[in-house]
């Protein structure tokens, strides 16, 4: 049978020697005819096929060129050569996919990451991909785990919607109509009766406010599901496509959000320093090798182990959003006018800068931010009785800034449709939002946390478009 075979990292983890063996994988490189670095995506480490000289047919052995797949059976031995301590010698060979040298791209030397994104479909076969994927692997195994422990229930939130949860309108539309010959009503305005859904209908932006729906019967419920922005951001911290963590929780304060929150992100990292270890320690050498090129000023002051260190051993500091902005305008930085964006005072929205400035260089430990105006944050946040602020909350950490966006959901019917109707969200759209308040309302919160900015942060990643397989950015939606 084809699958009996063991992966190249369990047979390193066990160092058994004198037992014969089935491998299978992708050549990486074939040295003097004779030695074959394979590697399967268990491990970035290869394991090394010796192919005794005279034992294979001269043409079995030009079909083994970099990239090409193969089946190789023989027995474990003791390696003689430095860097591994075991190596399979060959008894049977098998090319189970050629691979033309003269074609392949991802010959055996370096490749830039922006040529890598141009060939997004063989990218997992290059160790700086195979490290990143393997724990966005175990980060989204981490998720489920917590969850399912603490007795959340999973919900899976639509992906086609008719509401915009974040009420900013830059959604992707979703229709079935003839683009060339939109039907048009009375007034002239497109018929959307016509449509599939017979209304206008887009890809989510969200799935809080379903899920928010859901957590007033299973009391603590979360989303993991794929989330779309039309925002022309052509930035390395913006995706048109990635994947949200939305827990939602019925009789949660903004502190039980904030608390849960904080244990939930040191839970996921700790999973993923204790369980990737190898790949995390492959990519912390190469940021410390990338940055090596960079101007002093432009260097992390931590390396990547010492800022998941950080996150998972350090009480996240919580301080509120008027005394944050104090400390920005007394900083060193806004006096001497260092900041992109100068701190101009209450009421603005924090830009990355600052945050990475609270976080690194004031508090040097994580922070919570919390009790923002309401005048920037989103219509279904709960607002506070100084009649300035809502209950919102975001945690930043070193080098991104802000990793996650939460708050107290407003449960008061006739305070939440007072802002709704503030903001211009159209209440007829979000009946079934609205009812919830009505019937049986309790005090709830919820979070949302951007999945490949955690992958970035964990990873060290400068661009969140080399965390997720397949990015989808503006003027970009390849394979």
């Amino acid at each position: 049978m084809i699958n009996q075979r063991i992966k190249i990292k369990a047979l390193l983890s066990e160092e058994a020697t004198g037992r014969e063996v089935t491998v299978m994988g992708w050549v990486r490189t074939f040295r003097n005819n004779q030695f074959i670095s394979l590697n399967d995506g268990s491990t970035n480490t290869n394991l090394q096929i010796v192919a005794e000289l005279g034992q294979f047919d001269e043409s079995l052995l030009k079909k083994i060129t970099t990239g090409a797949a193969l089946k190789v059976k023989g027995m474990v031995v003791p390696s003689i050569g430095k860097g591994q301590k075991i190596e399979l010698k060959a008894t049977e060979l098998e090319v189970l996919g050629e691979c033309p040298a003269d074609e392949y791209p991802l010959q055996p030397k370096k490749h830039s990451l922006e040529f890598l994104r141009e060939i997004a479909h063989l990218r997992f076969r290059t160790n700086t991909f195979g490290a990143v994927f393997r724990v966005r692997h175990a980060l989204a195994y981490a998720i489920h785990k917590f969850f399912h422990e603490k007795g959340f229930i999973y919900i899976h939130t639509p992906i086609i919607t008719a509401s915009d949860a974040e009420g900013a309108g830059e959604m992707f539309r979703v229709t079935t109509l003839p683009l060339e010959h939109l039907p048009r009503d009375e007034n002239g305005n497109i018929d959307y009766r016509q449509d599939f859904f017979g209304r206008s209908t887009n890809l989510t932006v969200s799935g809080q406010l379903e899920a928010e729906l859901a957590a007033t019967a299973f009391s603590e419920v979360y989303t993991f599901g794929p989330t779309f922005r039309a925002e022309n951001s052509n930035t390395t911290r913006h995706l048109a496509e990635f994947w949200m963590i939305e827990p939602e929780m019925a009789f949660y304060d903004l502190e039980d959000n904030m608390l849960l929150a904080e244990e939930f992100i040191q839970y996921i990292i700790r999973f993923a320093m204790e369980h990737t270890a190898e790949d995390l320690a492959f990519l912390a050498q190469r940021l410390a090798e990338e940055e090596k090129q960079l101007p002093q000023d432009k260097r992390s002051e931590m390396s990547l182990t010492e800022k998941l260190e950080f996150v998972v051993n350090n009480r996240f500091e919580r301080v509120t959003y008027t005394d944050a902005i104090e400390i920005l305008k007394e900083s060193a930085p806004n006096k001497k006018k260092k900041f992109q964006f100068p701190v101009t005072g209450w009421g603005m929205d924090l830009q990355s800068e600052h945050e990475r400035y609270l976080v690194e260089k004031h508090f040097r430990k994580p922070v919570i931010i919390y009790n923002y105006p309401g005048a920037i944050k989103a219509f279904y946040m709960r607002q506070n009785d100084d009649g300035k602020t809502v209950a919102a909350m975001d945690i930043l950490v070193p080098g991104i800034g802000e990793i996650v966006g939460g708050s107290q959901r407003e449960e008061r019917p006739e305070k939440l449709l007072e802002r709704m109707r503030s903001m211009n969200i159209p209440e007829k759209e979000l009946w079934w939002y609205l009812d919830i308040r009505r019937f049986g309302s309790v005090p709830h919160s919820g979070f949302g946390l951007g999945f490949e900015r955690l992958v970035q942060f964990v990873t060290g990643m400068n661009n969140i478009r080399d965390v997720i397989p397949f990015p989808r950015t503006p003027g970009n939606a390849e394979f």
